[in-house]
């Protein structure tokens, strides 16, 4: 029987050469092998190329490598999250390779699974497929991306066996269990490792045929971050947002499987009662999300896209980054709904670069905007110095072309109807005429 080494953290980190390629799991800091990486930062290894969703938190896991500047190049789908990244981007030290979150996952998993790459709609026709070979398959524009494999791997799950079986908690899958089969050399942080037999084996997410090293090292609220604590994240309400929330939720049915994005979109959630019987998807693993906790943090709840602690409803279940992505591009979410910068007359949407910004954090919103069968974008009609969001042909980068079914402002509703831009309905407060004026682009009126 195969029984991988329990080592420690330092000696883990001396598995990571300078030049190497690391994939570091975790979502946020929810399942981030923190310990590992922390000691990792202990030692002189540079030129480093990281790969992970971001690079965690200033000062935590990968930004403390980043601060150290041993990560030279970064593959991932939102370094906003860390303003560190973004200045060391800007700088022009730190190379960044930005992927849409789903698109992230797959390679993983498809490097894992020995492919060299596959197809994909996701990103087709935006700028970050600039320059990608592209095929048409069935009818729809495709994206060839290339595999990702790295030379060393750090993971966290829960617990593991002496054989290395992987048993991992709540939401933290996400990035970890693809990273687990993509690399070389594999090194899971846990929580506890019990003996051969002490995890059942229909507990087992990851094999132990994957893992090359154990090391035990428990995780504190610190290493948590922003997710410790449900009241460390933060949402803007007022009275002409909650009214765009209320009416997408008369859009949700019974039964519905519905994606709600950041902004705008998470204040639906407080909105849906049990007996609505609508289930909410969050793309970092879980079906079945329920309201946020009281108080409370990632160490006793799972986590949701905004990495904000929440609770799990009966019949809720987990799953990985890469098989949450499938669900989504595979069209098994009915409804997304979505924040928006512009969306356009042919029912295109931008809603990942901001102008000004640096083009650094796109995250699942292209994987969601290609995948839902129905896209439901909220937003406010016009910018704060009056330009119009609904416009004639958008002129900020794309998510993606043609998938926005309805558009909900604070001043009114419009649907795609027959592929017109069709009025449909007025807001609290709002009048026709204004309507009209403050809209950049033709429409009909079916009021």
């Amino acid at each position: 029987m195969r029984l991988p080494p329990v080592i420690t953290a330092p000696e883990a980190a001396a598995l990571v050469k300078s030049g190497d390629t690391l994939l570091v799991g975790g979502f946020g800091m929810t399942g981030n092998p923190v310990n590992l990486v922390h000691a990792l930062a202990e030692t002189d290894t540079r030129d480093l190329t990281y790969v992970a969703n971001n690079v965690s938190e200033p000062g935590l896991s990968g930004g403390r490598l980043l601060r150290n500047r041993q990560i030279a190049r970064a593959v991932g789908s939102y370094f906003t999250s860390n303003r560190e990244a973004v200045q060391a981007s800007q700088e022009g030290w730190l190379d960044v390779t930005l992927l849409p979150q789903g698109t992230l996952a797959e390679a993983i998993r498809a490097g894992g699974a020995g492919l060299g790459g596959f197809y994909t709609p996701t990103a087709a026709g935006t700028l970050i497929a600039e320059g990608a070979d592209t095929r048409t398959i069935s009818g729809q524009e495709m994206v060839f991306v290339p595999a990702i494999r790295g030379d060393v791997a750090f993971v966290r799950a829960w617990r593991a066996d002496r054989t290395g079986n992987l048993q991992y908690r709540l939401t933290e899958q996400n990035f970890n269990r693809a990273m687990a089969t993509a690399a070389k050399v594999v090194v899971a942080e846990v929580e506890e490792i019990v003996e051969v037999g002490g995890l059942a084996p229909e507990h087992v997410h990851t094999p132990g045929l994957y893992v090359d090293y154990l090391v035990q090292a428990p995780l504190t609220l610190a290493n948590l971050g922003s997710s410790a604590d449900v009241k460390g994240g933060s949402r803007r309400v007022d009275e002409a947002r909650m009214n765009m929330a209320r009416r997408a939720l008369k859009e949700l049915r019974a039964g519905d499987v519905v994606n709600l994005g950041i902004g705008i979109p998470t204040l639906v959630a407080d909105l849906i009662t049990p007996e609505m019987n609508i289930n909410l998807h969050t793309e970092n693993g879980m079906l079945g999300v329920g309201p946020a906790p009281e108080d409370g943090g990632a160490m006793d709840y799972p986590v949701n896209a905004g990495k904000i602690p929440v609770t799990a409803l009966p019949g809720a279940s987990y799953f990985d980054s890469a098989e949450s992505f499938g669900m989504i591009r595979g069209g098994h979410v009915d409804v997304a709904v979505m924040g928006g910068l512009q969306v356009d007359a042919a029912g295109n949407l931008a809603n990942w670069a901001v102008p000004g910004k640096p083009l650094l954090g796109v995250g699942g919103a292209m994987d969601l905007a290609g995948g839902a069968r129905r896209l439901i974008v909220t937003m406010t009609h016009t910018e704060e110095n009056g330009a119009p969001k609904i416009v004639g042909s958008c002129t900020l980068p794309l998510t993606a072309r043609g998938v926005v079914d309805m558009v909900i402002t604070d001043r009114a509703v419009f649907e795609f109807r027959a592929g017109r831009l069709t009025l449909t309905g007025l807001m609290p407060g709002a009048t026709l005429e204004d309507v009209r004026a403050s809209t950049g682009a033709a429409f009909d009126e079916r009021l």
